[in-house]
């Protein structure tokens, strides 16, 4: 990959931050199952982390999509996955359409604060009944004047609990499937919007999670990202950009988990000499940080494809199943080298294991990945 000295700065600067601003607080974070988004948001907003590639009127960087790789990729490197995912939704999932396709005064009101760390955003797509298979969504926006009046419910919603904003899909018209869907920004402030609870989860314990509920919820029809019914076709290009995100950041968990793993084989010394010096143990690892390098370069792969304008569904979804199945190898094979120890709550293998599981579940499970590769590669009746 073409990364220049100002890249290579930029890592050093966003490695200093995880270190010392993110992962001594991974503990307090997870006992309080949350994370003090609006301070962290405008600390990175402060530092540049937002908006890299966004057109600066708003407040963006007017970076390379580089920028955004290496981002993802050095918050893979923190003590937990809640940050990494938090973040991504905030740069790379809720605000992409906005940007894309909204209108100015939309930016200026919504995306402009985000950019600035000042708003926290959210995506709302998955309800309790449509969750991959999103052409099966049932929250409805109707007109009513100059205002939609949404009603339905949303869950699974990362960041929920602290979002100032919502980008949610629903349904504008009576056509069915994959038609008649909108883009709405929806500030949570609104009248019959409400987060009705906050879901307990397996893993990335730090990151609020929510159930949301919209009850006669009333916005303005100037909120509609884009245009009417077109909502969407623009929900799959964000959902590309979202997993280019998840992809780039496991692989550099990964690459640092067997990095961890090997550091503790060395020093655990088991029938007189380090457990590292075990051929059968040494091959495994080897093998495991070869699969870690294939995805690391496919991922620079899809970066270029991106850079260059072309499609990159088909590099995303890839390096998503990719990701999803390396994710949970990698995790089986960290809690079982580092033995007893590994399964204990206070050693990071357990947290890795909890936290990385989710990556063949989020933003798109890796049999909706298989679907979309069979329909892209023509292996679909």
């Amino acid at each position: 990959m073409p990364f220049t000295e100002e890249h290579d700065h930029f890592r050093r600067v966003v490695r200093s931050f995880v270190e010392q601003e993110i992962n001594p607080h991974v503990e307090a974070w997870e006992a309080a199952g949350m994370m003090p988004l609006h301070d962290l948001f405008k600390e990175m907003a402060d530092l540049g982390f937002i908006g890299l590639e966004y057109e600066p009127e708003f407040g963006g960087q007017g970076a390379d999509h580089l920028f955004t790789v290496v981002l993802a990729e050095e918050f893979g490197r923190a003590d937990h996955g809640s940050i990494g995912m938090a973040l991504g939704v905030q740069v790379d999932m809720a605000t992409p359409s906005l940007h894309r396709f909204g209108s100015p005064e939309l930016k200026e009101r919504y995306l402009a604060p985000a950019l600035a760390g000042a708003m926290v955003a959210a995506i709302a797509v998955t309800e309790p009944d449509a969750g991959s298979d999103v052409a099966a969504i049932r929250t409805r926006a109707e007109r009513d004047g100059d205002e939609w009046v949404i009603n339905g419910s949303k869950m699974y919603i990362t960041n929920s609990l602290q979002a100032d904003w919502l980008c949610v899909l629903a349904r504008t018209s009576d056509e069915g499937g994959y038609a008649g869907m909108s883009q709405i920004v929806v500030p949570t402030d609104s009248p019959g919007f409400e987060v009705t609870s906050k879901l307990d989860k397996l893993g990335m314990r730090a990151s609020d999670t929510g159930l949301l509920n919209f009850d006669d919820c009333r916005v303005p029809v100037a909120n509609t990202i884009g245009a009417e019914g077109m909502g969407f076709q623009q929900q799959m290009a964000q959902f590309v950009e979202e997993r280019m995100w998840a992809n780039y950041s496991s692989a550099t968990s990964l690459e640092r988990a067997l990095q961890r793993t090997a550091d503790y084989l060395r020093q655990r010394i088991v029938f007189g000499k380090p457990l590292l010096k075990s051929q059968y143990i040494q091959f495994k690892l080897a093998e495991l940080a070869a699969e870690v390098d294939i995805l690391k370069h496919y991922n620079y792969a899809c970066a270029e494809a991106f850079m260059a304008g072309r499609d990159t569904t088909r590099f995303a979804t890839i390096a998503k199943i990719k990701a999803g199945k390396l994710s949970r190898e990698v995790a089986d094979w960290c809690v079982q080298f580092h033995g007893g120890v590994g399964y204990m709550e206070d050693t990071w293998t357990a947290r890795f294991m909890r936290d990385t599981r989710l990556t063949a579940i989020g933003g798109g499970s890796d049999e909706t990945m298989l679907q979309v590769l069979a329909r892209l590669d023509g292996y679909w009746a």
